[in-house]
């Protein structure tokens, strides 16, 4: 599963994010785009690891999951109260410039 890194963001990361991304030329789905607004978080990586897309997180929920082994294409936990938006899409962008999607499966990135 080698390849370029697409990105899904479930619905605590701020919508900016998004926009910065896409601005960038990075592939990104949101939890509104694929209709998971009320879906559990084990949907939303289901979701992710079916559509070949690192999740993209506040909720610590997602690392419970990892450390239970729930198979995934890759989490990238972010602590809402400790990044700006700013930087953010900057670690996003840094971990899509040097990891490929490969690099991602069953891993987790911590920005």
């Amino acid at each position: 599963m080698a390849g370029t890194i697409r990105y899904h963001l479930d619905e605590h990361i701020a919508t900016a994010v998004a926009v910065g991304l896409r601005s960038r030329g990075i592939d990104v789905t949101t939890t509104a785009d694929a209709g998971l607004a009320t879906a559990t978080d084990e949907a939303q990586l289901e979701y992710a690891h079916d559509a070949g897309r690192v999740l993209v997180t506040h909720d610590a929920d997602f690392l419970r999951l990892h450390n239970e082994g729930v198979e995934h294409t890759g989490i990238i936990y972010s602590h809402q109260q400790h990044r700006t938006i700013g930087e953010l899409i900057r670690g996003l962008v840094l971990i899509h410039t040097v990891l490929s999607a490969g690099d991602m499966r069953n891993h987790v990135e911590f920005v």
